[in-house]
């Protein structure tokens, strides 16, 4: 029977019995509650009489009485013993820390009426853990201390590994911080940047924002088998139509390498009619459905492009032999798009070849329309034609200057430069073609009824009047609804085509090396993929292009912040796109960044204001201005 005061213990906590029953034991928890429980839920570890102030801390030597017991051959002893041997006597509080030793296990082992000393190797190891644990304890409270009193403290070497939960956080690997727990801080990745730059465990060079959207800073590495392409090349399996008879042109930025359209020209023919060549980079003869080439490029969902490189979509090593331009000859998959003498698509007809690619940038390709480049010029007709026939269809055209960072990033030369973008015709040329590429292939899509990516766009609600100006193509850019992507053809309101895909980038977006994919299979007299495994490839890989998009508009804001760090109190000209009573939203040109800011005067949109900077916070990415 358990005496009335005696010293219990109720589920791995003391408690001391205070009434006694039939078929119940009262008790008191110490520090907590009262409770009724059975006997066989309770374990004596003394009789008593106790009170809570009997539980006291007391004086003794553990170690010595483990290490007397090994001397002794390590015998069995009691909880009291045990008391006896450590404390010199048996008392309530003894009781309670000797049960607590045995708990803990460093030194005993075993029930409370048959307690043994631990081998002398296991206790030694356990030391030095004990030790080693109680020494990172007290570095890292020697660490917290310092980080509290940052800047004037600065941290050691070894203090960077109490920081790796913080860099986990703010390159998105995980959402919670020990660290900036224990330093009262918001546990979210723009406080744990902010962290890593004020302890100088990071530097400014540091972009976290792939990590945070799940995108690869590393390109693919899968090679694709390059055989089929080997065969078709040397017609051995595939025919493939020989154009390089054909001046073909690539016009791209100088800094692209990764040249996946070019376009030709004949006419033209007695009915003045012409034959557009869009010529487009031809993957999909070596990436079938379902290949590891083409589930790593799924996964990606598109070629990311941050200022600091790109990370391809596509194998690298690939890159050389598929890209037009790169080599003599070039595979590809070319669409032969009949037009009438305004630009109708008349015909369309998707034909595996050869061609021969002349590489030309934006500049070098406006120079030789100045020069009287009959194709070029033709070329330039043709799309003035076809952005005509859009525009009665509808469509919007919103027109930003635009500008390209880039970043270098090599140790002893790192820097950030920006570069407003010259607005060139050709590029007129190059988006009208792409255009007619993509209007051309859905239309065969349909004719071939073909499960196929069509890409379509709701109306959206244009203001009654437009204004001149950027602050239109402000109020036309908001009025955008998103497009849809899926497997039934509509209108898309934005380009004012009754039907549109994309199938130009099959080298830097997925959904266009799906449309290929497609495309092969019916020419080449394949099964194509089935319309539900159209979408689930859809699905998968436009989530992966969302986060691409998400980590390239995150990355610019950054490396525009880092740009701007050492530029306190530089002015910039601004231009109003909206006002709201003395808020307003103006775009700086040179810096291709929009701002919000109050003005005092009563400027209107269009006007031209000269702003100064008031701060570039790098981990949010923002960018504070003011009226000059």
């Amino acid at each position: 029977m358990i005496p009335e005061k005696s010293l219990v213990i109720y589920k791995n906590r003391p408690a001391i019995v205070t009434g006694l029953s039939p078929d119940k034991i009262n008790i008191s928890v110490v520090g907590g509650d009262a409770l009724k429980v059975r006997e066989k839920d309770i374990e004596l570890i003394h009789p008593g009489p106790c009170s809570p102030g009997d539980l006291g801390k007391l004086e003794g030597n553990a170690r010595e009485a483990w290490d007397l017991l090994l001397m002794d051959d390590n015998p069995t002893v009691s909880l009291k013993e045990l008391s006896e041997l450590i404390f010199g006597n048996f008392s309530p509080a003894g009781a309670l820390a000797v049960w607590e030793l045995i708990r803990e296990g460093l030194y005993f082992s075993g029930p409370l009426t048959g307690i043994k000393a631990r081998p002398r190797a296991e206790v030694e190891e356990n030391e030095r853990r004990l030790n080693e644990k109680q020494r990172e304890a007290g570095e890292r409270e020697a660490f917290l201390q310092k980080m509290k009193k940052l800047p004037s403290d600065e941290l050691s070497p070894s203090d960077r590994r109490f920081l790796q939960d913080v860099e986990a956080l703010a390159r998105g690997q995980t959402d919670k911080s020990r660290t900036l727990k224990d330093l009262g801080k918001s546990e979210t990745p723009v406080e744990a940047h902010k962290l890593l730059l004020a302890s100088d465990a990071w530097t400014i060079w540091e972009n976290p924002h792939p990590g945070r959207f799940g995108t690869e800073r590393i390109s693919a590495k899968i090679m694709p088998d390059l055989e089929p392409l080997e065969n078709s090349m040397g017609s051995s399996q595939e025919t493939r139509l020989d154009l390089s008879g054909l001046t073909s042109y690539a016009i791209d930025n100088v800094w692209s390498n990764d040249p996946d359209d070019a376009i030709s020209l004949e006419g033209p023919d007695p009915e003045g009619c012409y034959t557009l060549w869009v010529h487009i980079a031809d993957p999909t003869s070596c990436i079938s459905p379902g290949s590891p080439a083409d589930l790593e490029a799924r996964d990606r969902g598109a070629t990311l492009y941050l200022p600091e490189g790109a990370s391809h979509m596509l194998c690298p090593e690939a890159l050389p032999i598929f890209a037009l331009g790169l080599r003599d000859q070039s595979p590809a998959l070319s669409f032969k798009i009949r037009l009438s003498p305004d630009s109708n698509i008349l015909d369309i007809d998707i034909i595996p070849s050869i061609v021969k690619v002349t590489r030309l940038s934006f500049s070098k390709a406006d120079s030789l329309m100045e020069e009287g480049d009959e194709m070029l010029n033709s070329l330039k007709k043709l799309a003035e034609f076809n952005l005509e026939k859009r525009l009665n269809g509808g469509a919007v055209l919103i027109d930003f200057p635009e500008v390209h960072l880039t970043v270098n990033l090599k140790e002893g030369e790192k820097s950030v430069s920006v570069d407003r973008m010259p607005e060139y015709r050709s590029t007129g040329i190059v988006r009208e073609c792409m255009l007619l590429a993509g209007e051309g292939s859905a239309r065969w899509a349909l004719q071939m009824q073909l499960p196929f990516p069509f890409i379509s766009q709701e109306a959206g609600e244009i203001p009654e009047k437009i204004l001149p100006g950027l602050a239109g193509a402000f109020q036309l850019r908001r009025s955008m609804r998103p497009r849809n992507l899926s497997c039934k053809s509509g209108v898309h309101w934005g380009l004012g085509l009754d039907n549109y895909t994309q199938v130009t980038s099959p080298l830097r977006r997925y959904t266009d090396l799906l449309c290929h994919q497609q495309i092969r299979a019916r020419i080449l007299g394949l099964k194509p993929l089935s319309e539900e495994e159209v979408l689930l490839r859809l699905m998968a890989a436009e989530a992966a292009a969302i986060a691409a998009t998400r980590t390239e508009r995150a990355s610019f804001a950054h490396w525009m912040a880092v740009y701007l760090s050492d530029k306190k109190d530089s002015c910039w000209e601004g231009v109003i796109l909206e006002r709201k009573g003395s808020k307003a939203i103006i775009f700086i040109p040179d810096l291709g960044v929009e701002t919000q800011i109050s003005l005092r005067g009563g400027e209107e949109p269009n006007e031209k204001v000269e702003l100064v900077l008031l701060s570039s916070n790098i981990p949010e990415g923002e960018l504070n201005f003011s009226v000059h």
